[in-house]
């Protein structure tokens, strides 16, 4: 059953990749077009995750692997993400075929007051290259030494953090500092909106500056989101490389993603009253 339902999606999948393409890969290379860069060629596997029956039918939820080749300037880099769709069969007809709708934390942050913090004097030098290693490693999978989260941006971004060997700190008050241990964590950890405020006013430890523009973060920063514009910040990300024109590429957790471009721009969580923070961590070297 599942076998036959993936060859129909297969089928369909296939479909979306010829002459201009889905509707989704025409607003990514709308897009790419105003960064002088263009799709070159695009590949997708799906992989069916439940099939519940419904009258007369099947609702299927799956996830779907898209690679795309891109090419900017006469460099070329391959972007990488994990679509979650839900799809529709009706007496063994596809009817119809639908992107899930990405929908970020919206949970309000707990309150805590980083400014208060008991100073914990911890000399690190941050390892910007494991960050990005570890970053491109679990990109699509999930580190068993950690707790997985539904909403598993920060948790993801902080376990990276953590590889660039970032000192945890605060343990084991929630509202302090930055850490997991004992199957535990701070908001810090796990929290989209604690981590932005957390960053630029830790005074030691794990911390950051924050910068005026994307080009100026480095390979392990951090960008936070709020796509809402509501002061709220629901999303973040870590900086694995650049373009052509220097501007970052960010790996992701929740709706998994590697190598893309930083303003989410092509995503559905995407306002036009989308807001950003640029944190460049700093350490004591």
């Amino acid at each position: 059953m599942r076998q036959q339902l993936m060859a129909r999606l297969g089928e369909r999948i296939e479909k979306s990749f010829h002459g201009d393409g889905s509707e989704k890969i025409q607003r990514k290379n709308m897009l790419l077009r105003k960064r002088s860069g263009e799709i070159v060629k695009v590949e997708g596997t799906g992989r069916i995750e439940t099939v519940e029956k419904v009258e007369n039918g099947s609702r299927v939820d799956y996830k779907l692997h898209l690679k795309y080749l891109i090419k900017q300037e006469g460099l070329m880099h391959i972007e990488e993400e994990i679509e979650r769709r839900e799809a529709f069969f009706y007496k063994g007809e596809l009817v119809s075929d639908d992107e899930v709708r990405i929908v970020y934390n919206q949970q309000p942050a707990p309150k805590v007051n980083f400014q208060n913090q008991p100073e914990e004097r911890t000399a690190y030098r941050y390892d910007r290259l494991k960050a990005v290693q570890y970053a491109e490693k679990w990109w699509n999978t999930y580190n068993p030494a950690y707790k997985k989260f539904e909403n598993d941006c920060t948790n993801y971004i902080s376990q990276c953090l953590r590889a660039g060997e970032a000192p945890m700190r605060g343990y084991p008050k929630r509202g302090t500092g930055w850490w997991m241990r004992d199957n535990n964590w701070s908001y810090s950890w796990t929290v989209a909106h604690s981590l932005r405020m957390y960053l630029p006013a830790s005074t030691a430890g794990l911390r950051a500056e924050e910068v005026g523009s994307p080009d100026q973060l480095k390979l392990g920063d951090v960008i936070c989101y709020d796509f809402e514009g509501d002061g709220r910040y629901n999303h973040n990300t870590i900086v694995t490389s650049k373009d052509a024109f220097g501007m970052p590429l960010v790996n992701a957790h929740t709706y998994n993603s590697r190598l893309r471009y930083w303003n989410y721009e092509d995503s559905t969580a995407y306002t036009p009253n989308i807001t950003y923070k640029f944190f460049t961590i700093v350490d004591d070297a």
